[in-house]
């Protein structure tokens, strides 16, 4: 962030932008060629307005400290300002492909300049089409207008029911009812009504067991401290079991902070899952006893195959030990864990749940269809993943991070019964 507050990174970030608007207001002009010239000033003049309140926006954000005008506007302003973005980088796509076709017929025009043809076609000039740039404005403003209502999303918990069957799984824990939660993300809630009605859900649930995969805070235990109260309801008859996720370790925030230091951050935060109730698996294993039978659950710290990523688990520790027991449900945050370490070296381990990825909070999710931008960074990124006998759900997460706001990926609660 520091390199662009520099005069000469902050002159070059605003060229782009009135670039960018420049080049769109092209298309705008194109597509409203017809219209009287009333309706002409007030379109354009909305239009440098929202662009003029965008450029003013990022630069508040980036100038102000982060209790300027509270952390819930300063979210949303930061989201709409990206938001726009994105979009008009979406429609400069279609326009920039119009382009491309105007200068390929321009080209033509001036090679078979014999051809009448082409003769009028170079005197007159090749006008933009009106057709990508209707296209190109749409494509824009729809996700832009999609961003804007997946904010009233960014609550709407769903439950989402499942069944796995797995041939080595004791006869006592058939019908076993797992309730997966992840990414909890405390300190981008807001609404403590609607946390608490998500929270409601998982206990109507009546599930045997629960387990959380990661990421209860965005960076400092005291995001807990408003939510401690809501999440200590949740309770089963087998326990609620915890791992830590990377953000739980508090690497994205400068240290220390109000004279806690990052260690004694991550101590805090262990007894945040102690005062929730919760047993904090830290690269070890408990054995679930059922009807005289067990099975044993492993869990790890954030394990993750991509760089950017700490590698705090231990599988080595967690696993050993494991051996006798004929089947085994391992808590790991990151999904490229599975891949990267588990399927190689742990064949045993039956089932994994993680979360992590949170299906990047857009996408399309349809009976036989999901897609999300994170599946090109993220093979597994959202749902159930088989491999032979080894199977991975990943949890696309119950809050959310960065974007406040959910578009076709909505915050879920998995509830999954073993057969």
């Amino acid at each position: 962030m520091h390199s662009i507050r520099t005069p000469i990174g902050i002159f070059f970030i605003i060229a782009i932008l009135i670039l960018m608007d420049t080049y769109i207001f092209q298309a705008i002009k194109t597509v409203n060629q017809t219209a009287s010239p009333k309706f002409k000033m007030v379109i354009y003049s909305v239009y440098w307005i929202i662009s003029a309140a965008a450029v003013t926006s990022f630069l508040l954000f980036l100038f102000t400290e982060q209790n300027f005008m509270g952390k819930k506007f300063r979210t949303y302003l930061f989201t709409t300002f990206i938001g726009l973005f994105l979009a008009k980088l979406i429609a400069i796509i279609f326009f920039f492909v119009d382009d491309l076709r105007r200068v390929a017929q321009w080209i033509t025009g001036k090679v078979f300049s014999n051809n009448l043809k082409f003769n009028n076609l170079t005197n007159e000039g090749i006008s933009r089409s009106a057709f990508l740039s209707w296209l190109g404005l749409a494509a824009g403003g729809s996700l832009f207008g999609s961003l804007l209502y997946g904010f009233g999303n960014k609550y709407n918990y769903h439950i989402k029911r499942m069944k796995m069957s797995f041939a080595n799984l004791p006869a006592a824990f058939k019908g076993l009812k797992i309730i997966h939660i992840s990414d909890i993300h405390s300190g981008s809630l807001a609404d403590k009504r609607a946390v608490l009605n998500g929270v409601q859900k998982i206990i109507n649930a009546h599930a045997d067991i629960i387990f959380f995969t990661g990421d209860l805070v965005n960076d400092r235990a005291t995001e807990m401290e408003d939510y401690i109260e809501i999440f200590k309801q949740l309770k089963a008859p087998m326990g609620v079991f915890s791992i830590f996720g990377n953000h739980d370790y508090g690497d994205y925030v400068s240290w220390p902070y109000k004279g806690i230091t990052k260690d004694q951050n991550l101590e805090n935060l262990k007894k945040v899952h102690t005062n929730l109730g919760w047993r904090l698996l830290m690269n070890e294993h408990v054995v679930l006893e059922k009807g005289g039978a067990e099975i044993a659950l492993l869990g790890i710290e954030n394990w993750s195959n991509k760089i950017r990523f700490p590698k705090h688990g231990r599988m080595d520790l967690a696993h050993t030990g494991t051996e006798k027991y004929p089947f085994k449900i391992l808590l790991s945050h990151d999904p490229s864990h599975w891949d990267a370490q588990v399927k190689t070296k742990y064949a045993d381990v039956d089932l994994m749940l993680s979360g992590h990825t949170h299906g990047m909070q857009f996408g399309i999710e349809i009976p036989g269809f999901k897609w999300s931008p994170i599946q090109y960074i993220y093979k597994q990124w959202s749902g159930l993943y088989e491999d032979g006998k080894q199977k991975l759900y990943v949890n696309p997460g119950f809050g959310f991070l960065g974007y406040p706001g959910r578009v076709g990926i909505l915050p879920e609660i998995t509830l999954i019964e073993l057969i």
